[in-house]
């Protein structure tokens, strides 16, 4: 329940402040004193379109605030939005001069999003022209919906995902054929190029050592003849080291054995002498090495030729090579499946539509029920509307399934007897449309828990149809809370809470006023209404009466 409604600069009004009751809760006002404004303050607490427009002139912000009472069944509703242990739900908007918005729930900040995800499962909107949706296919099967109880919801749900499934399958299956189709001609294309790269079987080691090896035999001439000179210099001959080597330790073993300390100074001189002849051995099979490899060099270029093509053609370095072949076989595995895939696939999509249309048939046959249902209410309510004569009907035509089913609903009135029903989106007036909306909500929309709002529903309508208007709307609020922006007296008399809206056209900018009304100055109101001046006592009579007969 909405118990609360509080609304500063917003339009016409400086600051207003609505205590609603359960019930049948109704707004009245002189044409242009702004009760839409609250419709407007309603609509921003949706989430509606924030405009700098609706800011009070010469206010810094507009702001609205709707404080709902949270039942079991509305904490379920917002969900994870506020605490389990909440009591009451705030919802808030801020709106700048400059436009800018601000959502909060329960004082904090979010975005409109999740403003708009709590407010539309605690409020149901109809305003002036809401009637007029009724004209739309899309809208008529949601009312039917609607009035199939809440397990229509989980069926609709359910179907919705299907179809998605039958859809993205579809989507595959189409991949798949467009892939069959140029499947030849990309998988010769694959094999060259896995052919040429795994020929090639390159590897970032061989890589770094072939480019080692050339910076290597670019210099083979230097390093041979640094190679031979120091062999030259380390030599046996006269006057080489391994000469002086070998005279030192012939000196040292003619005093072997006679002090410890010079033994092991002569090993480690023995030692010398072998590490010195097999390093000249060493730098002679180095140097004589590279004069056995005339072509190498020439190997060495050529290799890292056919890897730098290689790099080139797929993406500079070898690993990037190495992961394009990796896609490649990863690809070439696809196409070679393809077929298999397009029959699993294939059957998939047979599956999915099968329970998709499964779900279209329950979906069928709940709305069937309930359009059996809704006809007999419907009519006996339009009855009460001064409609008595007419017929409401509602029919299906197939259609290919979708996310809602595969069925398209019409609803038919025939507003005089023995006329044809025909299509409400063709032949309904403005007040006949009303008038069965209204019984529509009446009959389908009980099952709600939501706050139902109505910006004057009843334009068009006057008279004993004005009462009956009242009379279910009051009826429509027996156990939940209607509000209701109204011009007639007759609905306005069934209110359980009346608020009466103002202009003050002296002040500026003009100024609206929102007042509850005692029960003592309700019946001035309705005189109001009536177009009567207030000391008119037939006017109060036929007011009083108004109040008695909605008692």
């Amino acid at each position: 329940m909405l118990s609360e409604l509080r609304v500063e600069n917003l339009l016409l009004i400086e600051a207003a402040t609505l205590r609603l009751a359960p019930g049948l809760n109704v707004l009245t006002g002189e044409t242009g004193a702004g009760k839409t404004v609250l419709a407007h303050a309603l609509d921003l607490l949706l989430g509606g379109k924030a405009r700098s427009s609706i800011v009070r002139p010469g206010a810094a912000e507009a702001y609205v605030e709707g404080v709902f009472d949270l039942d079991p069944a509305m904490r379920g509703a917002v969900g994870d939005l506020v605490a389990p242990d909440a009591e009451e739900l705030v919802l808030a908007r801020r709106v700048s001069a400059e436009g800018r918005s601000r959502a909060y729930l329960n004082g904090r900040s979010v975005n409109v999003t999740d403003l708009r995800q709590a407010a539309e499962s605690l409020i149901a909107f109809y305003g002036q022209h809401e009637h007029r949706r009724l004209m739309l296919a899309s809208a008529q099967r949601d009312v039917l919906d609607a009035a199939c109880g809440p397990e229509q919801a989980e069926r609709l749900a359910a179907t919705a995902r299907v179809h998605a499934a039958v859809g993205a399958l579809e989507r595959r299956l189409e991949e798949l054929g467009e892939l069959e189709g140029a499947r030849e001609r990309e998988l010769d294309l694959l094999a060259y190029e896995l052919a040429e790269i795994e020929h090639a079987d390159p590897s970032e080691s061989e890589e770094a050592e072939l480019l080692a090896a050339r910076d290597r035999l670019r210099h083979v001439d230097a390093l041979r003849a640094a190679a031979l000179t120091a062999v030259d210099a380390i030599g046996a001959d006269e006057g080489g080291a391994a000469a002086a080597l070998s005279a030192g330790a012939g000196a040292l073993d003619s005093a072997a054995g006679l002090d410890a300390g010079l033994d092991e100074l002569a090993a480690r001189w023995h030692g010398l002498v072998i590490e010195a002849a097999e390093l000249a051995s060493d730098l002679r099979s180095y140097g004589e090495g590279l004069e056995g490899e005339p072509r190498a060099l020439e190997l060495a270029e050529e290799r890292l030729g056919v890897l730098d093509r290689l790099k080139r053609k797929h993406g500079g370095t070898i690993a990037s090579v190495l992961e394009h072949g990796a896609r490649c076989r990863a690809r070439h595995d696809e196409l070679v499946g393809v077929e298999t895939a397009m029959e699993d696939v294939a059957a998939s999509l047979a599956a999915a539509r099968h329970e998709l249309n499964a779900l279209s048939i329950d979906l069928r046959e709940a709305r069937q029920a309930a359009a059996a249902r809704l006809e007999q209410e419907v009519g006996t309510r339009l009855g009460e509307l001064a409609m008595e004569a007419a017929g409401f009907e509602i029919e299906f035509s197939a259609r290919e399934p979708g996310p809602s089913g595969a069925d398209a609903v019409d609803f038919l009135i025939a507003p005089n007897p023995g006329v044809p029903a025909t299509s409400l989106r063709e032949t309904a007036s403005g007040g006949e449309l009303s008038r069965v909306m209204l019984a529509l909500l009446g009959a389908a929309n009980t099952g709600s828990d939501a706050v139902l709002v109505f910006d004057e529903i009843d334009a068009g309508i006057g008279g004993h149809t004005a009462r009956a208007v009242g009379e279910q709307l009051r009826e429509l609020s027996v156990g939940r809370q209607v509000v209701c922006i109204t011009h007639l007296p007759q609905v306005a008399a069934h209110a359980a809470r009346h608020f009466s809206i103002s202009k003050d056209s002296s002040a500026e900018p003009a100024r609206t006023t929102v007042e509850q009304l005692a029960d003592q100055e309700v019946v001035g109101e309705l005189v109001r209404m009536l177009g009567a001046p207030a000391d008119d006592i037939a006017a109060r009579r036929h007011a009083k009466e108004l109040r008695k007969s909605a008692a």
